[in-house]
């Protein structure tokens, strides 16, 4: 059999795959219904009649039933030609599909190798198992930091000789600029909208749990990661008779207050909350886990100053490389913030913002990548004002190396059958990111099909008005937000097996 032959049979196979024979069909009856009117010798088969019955891209987009607007390009990784746009400079909100460009971002400054390191730092000698001095939990932006990776630290000092402190114990966070929270316009109790600083715990989030007794709730609110979960006194909660919202937070001095409705607690249940004093949450905890392991402290304080010392201890992340992989497989924002922050900070800017370090992403992006008409206001992709185009997304995706580095830390998607599940050993393998705010969803990446190489494509869903109207009235979760999502999600393989039997050959 000859190469062709073999192109022509794959190419059968994978269009056979993706219509369900709808091609066959339509020629048979479009055959049967010319040849009696005109001819009684059988017509010959049309050429690239199976492609003819695809539907177009515009098709698709009708049927998805969406309301908004819809953006998508499709092009050769190798080389960059468009193959197929859908309103390709439309600015809408990438959501975190933002966090591919921060990858690249961090890699390119940091390197692969880049390792965020907290250490534990004494300011006078030890003197029988005692700091002279104070001791200081020294963040460096780490934003993977967990109460394990805390105790193991505090174990480390144990190990290096120290029980005590004559002096205070400090927590220094000033590797990375405090920035209260990454979005303004999202609701208080969203744990995916954390503060910021040089010293982050658990992703500034903590675990609260609540279990019915009686006719009253035991509520808890704890430091939890695999080996240690200490209950923490810096974020407390309470009940309230109120009927909403369901939760409301209010900053006092030294600790996070919150309450909660009793209506809307039920039998039980948990769920995270960001944190807005991360490094006195950071420094409680580490104060908690000593004393498990035989280190007595006083009650953290937030260093005002740089801190100068003697290391004692120090604990460095995984690489960039596996932080980078973590952070597009879970979408954290926080690990995001951080990993752009530092980027700009290596490149001998100071920002004092989300905004200012975006902007600086933006003009390396424009300069490096060719994204023309990126307008980010964070890392994340969570502010609502950041702005992309899927153009600049696929020549982001195209362009010269960009797809050897980026690619590898991509997610597999699955392609799902008409009852949503995953399709074993599909033909079509895709490696993107995904993008989902209410009433947003995208995605980016690459798709591999026989007979057509590897794409890369982005496709945006955006409902602005609904999604500024959800904003406005400050729900976590808005009416028709879920099924919108849905839709979009079925409208982005929908296009992918198109692509993927259209261009193939």
């Amino acid at each position: 059999m000859t190469r062709n032959a073999v192109t022509r049979l794959d190419r059968r196979k994978l269009l056979g795959l993706m219509m369900g024979g709808a091609a066959q069909a339509v020629y048979a009856k479009a055959a049967f219904a010319e040849g009696l009117v005109a001819s009684p010798i059988p017509l010959p088969r049309p050429k690239d009649l199976q492609l003819q019955a695809l539907p177009t891209g515009e098709e698709l987009v009708a049927k998805a039933g969406l309301t908004g607007e819809m953006a998508y390009a499709v092009a050769r990784a190798h080389g960059g030609e468009m193959l197929e746009v859908r309103d390709p400079l439309r600015r809408l909100p990438p959501a975190s599909v933002a966090k591919t460009v921060t990858s690249l971002y961090a890699l390119e400054h940091l390197g692969a190798d880049y390792r965020f390191t907290t250490r534990v730092v004494r300011t006078g000698p030890v003197v029988d198992g005692i700091v002279q001095g104070d001791l200081v939990l020294v963040g460096g932006g780490d934003p993977t930091l967990d109460t394990d990776a805390l105790g193991a630290l505090a174990g480390r000092v144990f190990e290096a000789g120290v029980r005590g402190v004559t002096g205070k114990f400090l927590v220094e966070d000033s590797a990375l600029p405090r920035i209260e929270e990454i979005d303004g316009s999202q609701t208080e109790v969203a744990g995916y909208n954390p503060t910021i600083s040089g010293l982050n715990l658990n992703y500034n989030r903590v675990h609260f749990e609540w279990k019915r007794q009686g006719e009253d709730y035991s509520l808890k609110m704890d430091a939890r990661a695999q080996k240690y979960a200490p209950d923490v006194k810096i974020a407390r909660i309470s009940l309230s008779s109120r009927a909403a919202p369901v939760f409301d937070h209010e900053p006092a001095a030294g600790h996070d207050t919150w309450t909660v409705a009793r209506g809307a607690l039920g039998k039980g249940g948990a769920r995270w909350l960001p944190v807005r004093l991360p490094s006195l949450y950071a420094g409680e905890v580490f104060k908690l886990v000593a004393a498990q392991q035989g280190v007595t402290l006083p009650v953290a304080k937030r260093a005002t100053d740089a801190v100068h010392g003697e290391a004692v201890a120090e604990h460095a992340s995984a690489p960039l490389t596996v932080i980078v992989r973590d952070m597009l497989k879970y979408s954290t924002n926080l690990t995001a913030e951080a990993l752009g922050l530092m980027a700009t900070q290596v490149r001998g800017q100071s920002p004092e913002s989300l905004a200012a370090s975006a902007r600086a992403m933006n003009d390396w992006a424009r300069e490096t990548l060719g994204m023309r008409h990126i307008a980010l206001v964070d890392h994340s992709g969570l502010g609502a004002d950041s702005k992309i185009t899927v153009s600049d997304l696929v020549h982001m995706l195209s362009a010269p190396g960009v797809e050897a580095t980026l690619a590898p830390y991509l997610k597999p998607i699955p392609i799902k059958d008409k009852d949503g599940r995953p399709v074993a050993d599909h033909p079509v393998k895709v490696v993107a990111k995904t993008g989902t705010l209410n009433f947003v969803s995208a995605l980016a990446g690459y798709v591999d099909a026989p007979g057509v190489g590897r794409l890369a494509f982005a496709t945006i869903a955006a409902d602005l008005p609904k999604r500024t109207a959800a904003l406005a009235r400050n729900e976590e979760i808005p009416k028709g937000a879920r099924t919108f999502n849905a839709r979009s999600k079925r409208l982005q393989q929908a296009l992918i097996e198109r692509w993927s039997a259209y261009y193939a050959g």
